[in-house]
């Protein structure tokens, strides 16, 4: 990322335009007006509950990546 992967563009974005923040997040729900962030951290998960409009980082498990095949890029 431009930040140099230290998460710091998402919460300067946040905090710029004064809107809630869910960082790191492995699970993301839109729950109505509300989002619903899961996030790992050290002792297991934690989930928090923000209203949007909001800003979301995302962590490397929020997708599961698909690989192209040769001849699919060949196609």
């Amino acid at each position: 990322a431009i930040d140099d992967d230290c998460n710091q563009t998402g919460q300067m974005t946040a905090a710029l335009l004064d809107w809630p923040q869910g960082t790191f997040a492995s699970e993301v729900v839109l729950e109505g007006d509300k989002v619903k962030v899961v996030r790992e951290i050290d002792g297991g998960l934690e989930t928090i509950r923000i209203k949007t409009p909001a800003v979301v980082t995302a962590d490397l498990r929020l997708n599961t990546p698909r690989y192209a095949t040769l001849p699919n890029i060949m196609v």
